[in-house]
């Protein structure tokens, strides 16, 4: 039997499971079929691909800072350059603020740290159940894992179905609204525009991401990421998969209407909702641990609505463990 179950191969998970490797057994789950949760990079064939979670990394903490600087040193992320404009607002981009990408995809982080890990995906945990001090979980394929300690890395909600009998911390009876995000990636011809990003001041579009900037691959055709807002997709979420055609035409549309480039075909197009896609307002705590089940949450919805906080989230964590 190992010593750890990690349930999620985002960057809480990753994180985790890499500090936690050097010392004990473990395993690492995920129901996607592939690393990264929310910093996914799906790919439209062999080389092209669009980071159709989180857009980019800005290091704002110095310990992330230097965590950072040494993925840079070792080319598994780098800096984006170019244009990344802010549109109808009087707010300008921050050139203090470097903004980092993943060398081959927004998951080079996730990747880079369970390179050396064992990984199971398609893996959907349905249930958990302690039985002297032994964690028996449960998957969506009729099978069952035992294991010493567990570590759940999931969004909120799907914790608090999860694990609620078990944590008898505050935090899990608190009302966490985790926000949603639509997300379309669409390809369209070839123009002249040098322009990184946009930053929208709209009640539909909050961002929008040139994926040919990023120097990863070359192509004929423009490749972009459009986010909505939370508030647009906290709306229209619940019902994107049926009205997916239409909640992609609405923000293609408001993207060349925002933007002025000049409409062209869309050569391609697809729609992806998160449901949980982040938390804007910090807990009290940044992680949980029960020592007596050896049950523990790290997450980044416990610290903020960033990449970096569910990194901070798991370093929390693995000092709690280690105490």
């Amino acid at each position: 039997m190992k010593d750890f179950c990690i349930i999620g191969s985002g960057i809480s998970g990753a994180t985790i499971a890499n500090i936690l490797n050097k010392k004990y057994s473990l395993d690492v789950y995920d129901k996607a079929r592939g690393v990264g949760g929310r910093s996914s990079n799906k790919k439209l064939n062999k080389n092209e691909s669009f980071d159709h979670g989180v857009q980019y990394i800005s290091p704002k903490s110095i310990q992330f800072k230097k965590f950072i600087k040494s993925l840079i040193l070792k080319k598994i992320v780098k800096k984006w350059p170019g244009k990344h404009l802010f549109l109808n607002t009087d707010k300008q981009e921050d050139k203090k603020h470097t903004k980092i990408i993943g060398k081959k995809g927004n998951n080079a982080i996730s990747k880079y740290l369970l390179k050396d890990i064992n990984c199971n995906f398609n893996s959907e945990v349905i249930k958990i159940f302690n039985k002297n001090k032994v964690w028996e979980i449960y998957f969506s394929d009729g099978s069952k894992k035992l294991y010493k300690s567990l570590i759940l890395t999931c969004p909120f909600p799907q914790l608090k179905k999860l694990s609620k009998k078990y944590i008898k911390h505050s935090f899990i009876n608190q009302k966490i609204k985790m926000d949603a995000n639509i997300t379309v990636m669409m390809a369209t011809k070839k123009s002249k525009l040098n322009v990184s990003s946009y930053f929208f001041n709209d009640k539909i579009l909050g961002w929008a991401g040139n994926e040919n900037s990023k120097m990863r691959f070359k192509s004929k055709n423009d490749l972009w990421t459009l986010q909505s807002t939370y508030s647009w997709a906290n709306k229209k979420i619940d019902k994107n998969r049926e009205n997916k055609k239409l909640n992609t035409k609405i923000m293609i549309e408001q993207f060349f209407k925002l933007t002025g480039i000049k409409k062209t075909k869309v050569l391609f197009s697809l729609n992806h909702g998160w449901k949980y896609s982040s938390n804007s307002k910090p807990l009290r705590i940044k992680s949980y641990w029960n020592s007596s089940l050896n049950l523990g949450v790290c997450a980044d919805w416990f610290v903020g609505p960033r990449l970096e906080s569910g990194w901070i989230s798991a370093q929390d964590l693995f000092n709690k463990i280690n105490k």
